[in-house]
């Protein structure tokens, strides 16, 4: 088994971090490069930022905030939100993204992915999925019968694609994508643990990462997370944004668990010490 990484997620709003439940209810957390150099030193394997409203607001993407994180914070970051051309792309690498997430856009122009593949290279290219269970599909409807279907939301989680999620994925990483960002709208913000029958449909379509997103809460659901599914990291706001356990506690859960993760923060300490 790889290591496992554990991503803290900053969604954005009008230059603050934000959170909500099920895509509502947001309220703000914080400064968001001072949130992302707080992880950092938590030990956190890499940054998200995701612009929330950026795509409903037809607002261009946060090229300033990225600027400003890249200075302060050395571990990979990634950026999504109000992505629409491969010059995007290269707008927030050149301020210091090591990759960019795309969800509606992507949607709306599946080449997007193929065409920034191409360009920068597949390492750079995350597609976002936000989905919703929907129903269970019948045999009738499809030959992968007896599984939940989930259906991908864009815009926000505001609009429906009648994509099936697992589907989208698969054709994603045909068109160059090298990492799935997969956020269970059901259980976002809730705490109650990752929705792992999404995850493991998600995960068995496709060959390239998956990186669980929603319903992160207590310690044990990280654990539960590796143990029965195949993702490669797990995504968390709450958890790190009120300050119920760190970077550095998750990973020692896993550690407890078998599960191989990154260096804790303090091993690493306490080496160089």
């Amino acid at each position: 088994m790889l290591a496992k990484r554990i991503i803290p997620c900053l969604d954005v709003r009008d230059g603050k971090v934000v959170k909500g439940v099920n895509f509502v209810g947001i309220r703000e957390v914080g400064d968001p490069v001072e949130c992302a150099i707080e992880y950092a030193e938590q030990g956190a394997d890499e940054i998200v930022f995701l612009d929330i409203t950026a795509t409903h607001e037809g607002r261009g993407i946060m090229v300033d905030t990225v600027r400003r994180t890249a200075k302060n914070v050395f571990v990979p970051l990634t950026v999504g939100g109000g992505i629409r051309t491969t010059d995007d792309f290269r707008e927030l690498l050149m301020a210091g993204a090591d990759k960019v997430s795309v969800n509606s856009a992507a949607v709306h122009n599946p080449s997007l992915i193929s065409e920034a593949a191409r360009r920068f290279g597949s390492q750079c290219v995350v597609l976002a999925i936000d989905a919703k269970k929907t129903t269970t599909v019948t045999e009738e409807d499809d030959p992968l019968c007896g599984r939940s279907r989930y259906n991908v939301f864009t815009e926000g989680g505001r609009r429906d694609s009648g994509l099936d999620a697992a589907r989208w994925a698969k054709k994603g990483e045909s068109l160059g994508a090298g990492e799935i960002l997969l956020t269970s709208m059901d259980a976002d913000g809730t705490k109650a643990g990752f929705d792992t029958e999404m995850l493991n449909a998600v995960c068995e379509a496709v060959h390239i990462p998956v990186i669980a997103s929603g319903g992160g809460g207590d310690l044990a659901s990280f654990a539960r997370l590796f143990l029965e599914t195949k993702a490669d990291a797990a995504l968390a706001a709450s958890v790190f944004h009120y300050g119920e356990y760190t970077v550095d506690d998750i990973k020692e859960t896993l550690a407890e668990s078998g599960i191989p993760a990154r260096r804790l923060l303090r091993d690493s300490v306490r080496e160089r010490a």
